[in-house]
């Protein structure tokens, strides 16, 4: 057996450790490039030049920047401000989760961040309003996916950067499709899941009329009013709609200090104004200019710091290290493993000659199914090495990126994975076993449709 063959071997068992508890795939990964360096006769530099320094900047810099936004309110009002503006209309509620999660992964919030979020909230106004929970959880997922490939997020960008990396001839206009493959893509299935939550009676039609503290909303229904089940632990209250709207607002990770959850409760304009014209001039410095954006968030996070006289250690300790190590310790494994032949050797078993989108459904398969239990950002960039040869037998390059890309967090929706967890979590305890099958049945489901739609609805684009 050729180290080729080894290494991908190795990653395989990578893969399949996660399902075991106490396994973290990032601590793992660097350890397995070294013994498998060695193994190959490569030195500890020569694996270690392999580390994603430009990744590094890039999660770093955009998370940085999202940190800033959290503890300095902006987030918080932007997320009122959308609750505020659908009023009582039961249908419009139930899209907040979905909005929310777009913007959030828009901006550049990592998944995972976004979810803790995106899930007290649609999981708390699903109570209140009579939505079924697994509706409003697949809006609210449904929307970060929406945003997950825009220029700011770290997809786009991990996307982007990828393709530029292996040559796979991307266009300049790439991270604008990015976008709108995933727009689309999330509008398509949020779309579909209102229509049948529309139709079953999972969402209300209707609107709640505006009620005074203590009392119960009144629905006004075209059919049979529904009330609510009663909010457990990680839901809003019915008693007071004022509070409601701050308690579903603000959910997330607990306030370090009560100095903390004072500044995050109520947002200066100042602070508003700075935080949005650095998000702006970052978007616009990174798409217009090609500037690098790992390393405008950094310089936007620091600016605001410093203006805004926060505490540098609590940025940085909002930062997901977690994902920092789990992307830069697959992808340093990912660079032994082209430089020992292993994703050549791949490619030719995995080519259809003839038929380069059979050859891209299959790679897309294997990206879904692996995701499927492991993280979806893991998989997706070590799954690119191989698109360079699906490309070269007449792919389109901006499809086979995009309906990879879609292929491998399509299937995110289930309660095996990180989102799956921070979804029951934040269920009410009733609740969870229902919604456990749900999702393991939604996500069962969106293994077997959702690599063979992304590939062919954005295959050719």
């Amino acid at each position: 057996m050729s180290m080729a063959d080894v290494s991908v071997v190795v990653l395989v068992a990578l893969f399949a450790a996660t399902l075991l508890p106490r396994f973290n795939l990032g601590l793992a990964a660097l350890p397995a490039a070294f013994l498998v360096g060695l193994a190959a006769d490569r030195t500890a530099d020569e694996v270690t030049a392999f580390f994603p320094a430009d990744f590094f900047v890039l999660i770093v810099g955009i998370t940085a920047l999202f940190a800033v936004a959290q503890l300095n309110g902006t987030l918080d009002w932007l997320l009122d401000g959308m609750l505020r503006l659908v009023g009582g209309r039961v249908l419009l509620v139930a899209l907040v989760p979905f909005l929310i999660g777009a913007v959030l992964t828009a901006i550049g919030t990592l998944p995972a961040a976004a979810t803790a979020v995106v899930a007290p909230v649609a999981l708390g106004l699903a109570a209140r309003y009579g939505i079924s929970p697994l509706v409003a959880a697949v809006l609210g997922i449904t929307g970060i996916i929406s945003g997950l490939l825009s220029p700011l997020a770290v997809y786009g960008t991990s996307a982007r950067r990828l393709g530029d990396t292996l040559e796979i001839g991307l266009p300049d206009s790439a991270p604008v499709v990015f976008f709108l493959g995933g727009l689309v893509a999330g509008l398509a299935v949020a779309a579909g899941c209102l229509l049948v939550g529309l139709r079953t009676g999972a969402v209300p039609r209707g609107r709640v009329s505006p009620t005074e503290p203590g009392t119960t909303p009144a629905t006004s229904v075209a059919g049979p009013a529904q009330a609510g089940p009663e909010p457990g632990p990680g839901t809003a209250s019915k008693a007071d709609p004022k509070t409601d709207w701050e308690t579903v607002s603000t959910a997330g990770p607990e306030p370090e200090s009560e100095a903390e959850a004072a500044g995050r409760a109520v947002s200066p304009a100042a602070a508003r104004v700075l935080t949005l014209t650095c998000l702006a001039a970052v978007v616009v410095l990174s798409v217009g200019f090609d500037a690098n954006i790992g390393y405008l968030g950094l310089t936007a996070a620091v600016v605001q710091q410093i203006v805004l006289r926060l505490e540098p250690g609590e940025i940085v300790s909002r930062i997901p290290w977690n994902i920092v190590l789990l992307v830069g310790g697959l992808l340093t494994y990912v660079g032994l493993m082209q430089d020992l032949g292993a994703f050549a050797r791949i490619s030719d078993l995995l080519r259809v000659e003839g038929a380069p989108l059979l050859s891209l459904l299959v790679l897309c398969y294997i990206a879904g199914i692996t995701s499927f239990a492991a993280s979806s950002i893991a998989v997706f960039a070590t799954t690119m090495p191989l698109v360079p040869a699906v490309v070269a037998e007449g792919a389109s390059p901006v499809g086979a990126v995009l309906a990879v890309a879609l292929a491998s967090i399509l299937v995110d929706i289930n309660p095996l994975g990180i989102t799956g967890g921070l979804i029951l979590g934040a269920a009410r305890p009733d609740d969870r076993p229902r919604l456990f099958r749900h999702l393991l049945t939604y996500g069962a489901v969106s293994v077997v449709v959702g690599p063979a739609l992304a590939c062919v609805a954005f295959g050719w684009w």
